[in-house]
């Protein structure tokens, strides 16, 4: 089967590229950071199957999945780090996730799926299938978007509303927090036990004393020689755990089963 990827994050279509190249039936006819580019490429080389990331900051994997002709619309597995109201959605649905981080038996396990619909679905049932998930999604964030917690920061002269969900990193500057938001920072006036506590909707992590990570942003983890944690976020901040912050982190990774040996 043909595959393509698209993700606007170089690790993680390296990652799903790696995980291809070890399948012998799968062979990768192009990856793409810029959705707009594979858009094109898929419209004049539709593959067997694509590899698509939802969150895209010039297009949404969603928007590019709509613009898709249905006559040849390919098996799409949409490779996200939505939360669990959203999950639902993915596991009522005929549509096949991957959810960041995932490892290669997660991986294994999608594709067995796809391979069986390959042989199964046509281009129609797909369709059908992928409207109705659209539909289900995006009225779900019509509802989270509602509800979402937000904090007022600023950046330079001016002030923002910012969803939590957003935030990556929350660093402790004096008496100020560094909100880390992809290359973006805000500031705001606060400490960061009362940061905390502003996003305890957000799986926040403190991995040192002077900073907070939200771990569905991470992409990428790895170790020191010391054993503490180097984690990567999806705008690319790299922080890196302290020594007495480094057994909470172990754990929570160890209940993802992403904990480096």
């Amino acid at each position: 089967m043909e595959v393509m990827i698209v993700d606007d994050e170089p690790v993680a279509r390296r990652t799903v590229r790696e995980c291809c190249e070890r399948e012998p039936d799968l062979t990768v006819v192009g990856e793409y950071g810029d959705p707009r580019t594979a858009l094109e490429a898929i419209r004049a080389r539709p593959p067997h199957v694509l590899f698509l990331d939802i969150q895209m900051d010039s297009m949404s994997g969603l928007t590019l999945a709509r613009s898709l002709d249905r006559e040849t619309l390919p098996l799409i597995v949409f490779v996200t780090a939505y939360d669990q109201y959203a999950l639902e959605a993915f596991e009522v649905s005929a549509v096949d996730y991957l959810l960041k981080p995932f490892d290669e038996a997660r991986f294994r396990a999608t594709l067995a799926r796809v391979r069986r619909r390959h042989d199964a679905d046509s281009p129609g049932d797909r369709h059908s299938a992928l409207a109705a998930l659209i539909e289900q999604l995006e009225r779900g964030a019509r509802v989270r978007a509602e509800a979402q917690p937000r904090v007022l920061a600023e950046a330079g002269s001016r002030m923002h509303m910012l969803d939590v969900s957003q935030v990556e990193v929350v660093e402790a500057d004096r008496n100020y927090v560094r909100l880390i938001i992809g290359r973006e920072t805000y500031h705001a006036r606060s400490t960061l036990q009362q940061a905390e506590k502003s996003f305890q909707s957000q799986p926040m992590l403190r991995i040192s004393r002077s900073c907070l990570i939200n771990m569905s942003h991470v992409r990428e983890v790895s170790r020191t020689p010391r054993g503490d944690f180097i984690l990567v976020v999806a705008g690319g901040t790299t922080v890196t755990s302290s020594e007495g912050f480094r057994e909470p982190v172990r754990q929570y990774l160890e209940r993802l089963k992403l904990a480096p040996a």
